[in-house]
């Protein structure tokens, strides 16, 4: 049986050190469905485990990012409270965090729609690059429900309270400038430079050490998410890697005016 050439599905692509996932649900701006949130989940905790890897690139097929979760699914998958409850613990917020958890950097390459589910994914990346006509947004009111509380937690992060609650309050879609504006974006392009500013970006993160991205995601998360003082444990793991090769071969290549060749170590 050969499977329906236009159901969703989340492509995977590896090459070297760089993995792209790709959103890809043709005909419907890539909706994200119940199949393709467990892929995501499941295709970043391959991602993360791979310590060969130095970047990961999110993207959607087709020239938009992606246009929320699929509606069409609504009616049966949340179709009660219990379900409703069901389909956003236990669906969206595990796709949510494998992103948001992946140790690697992770950038979004976004062009035309990213709303809803869309505008979720994007918040949990490292990295967000934008076309200039991009499209942004959460009109999730007009569907008659909120946004959840673990989905909302990217948001918060990136944008504060005050532009969370005017995204979701108003749920006006809005262009990529005032994305910026309101801290969703880390980069605009013309849209004819996106494929070519994601390279450069990428190139910088490869050229890194990345036992040192690792670290500075682990650091960021665990200083923004507890305020409770470090660990002499934790202390320990942020410095370990004082005595590692690419510390030493960091140093060493700068003081002798070279590039770093870096490991891992």
């Amino acid at each position: 049986m050969h499977p329906d050439p236009g159901a969703g599905r989340v492509r995977l692509r590896v090459e070297g050190a760089v993995a792209t996932v790709t959103l890809d649900h043709p005909g419907r701006l890539n909706a994200i469905t119940v199949a393709m949130w467990g892929e995501l989940a499941q295709t970043f905790a391959r991602l993360s485990a791979d310590d060969s890897l130095r970047c990961v690139i999110v993207r959607g097929a087709g020239g938009h990012f992606a246009a929320g979760a699929d509606i069409r699914e609504f009616p049966r998958v949340r179709a009660d409270q219990a379900r409703v409850m069901a389909y956003h613990r236990q669906t969206l917020a595990p796709a949510l965090r494998a992103v948001s958890d992946c140790v690697h950097p992770v950038v979004a390459a976004i062009e035309g729609v990213c709303v809803g589910g869309g505008l979720e994914i994007a918040s949990r990346c490292d990295l967000r690059l934008a076309a200039r006509g991009a499209r942004f947004g959460a009109p999730i009111n007009r569907l008659g429900f909120p946004m959840a509380p673990d989905e909302m937690r990217g948001l918060l992060e990136l944008a504060g309270r005050a532009v969370t609650l005017e995204i979701l309050l108003e749920g006006r879609v809005f262009d990529a400038d005032e994305a910026l504006s309101k801290g969703l974006l880390t980069r605009i392009v013309a849209a004819d430079a996106l494929e070519s500013e994601l390279a450069a970006t990428v190139a910088r993160l490869c050229a890194g050490a990345p036992r040192a991205a690792r670290l500075n995601k682990w650091t960021a998360a665990r200083l923004a998410g507890d305020p409770a003082p470090l660990s002499d444990a934790e202390w320990q793991a942020c410095f370990a890697y004082a005595d590692g090769p690419d510390h030493r071969q960091g140093v060493q290549a700068f003081l002798q005016g070279s590039d770093p060749v870096f490991t891992g170590e």
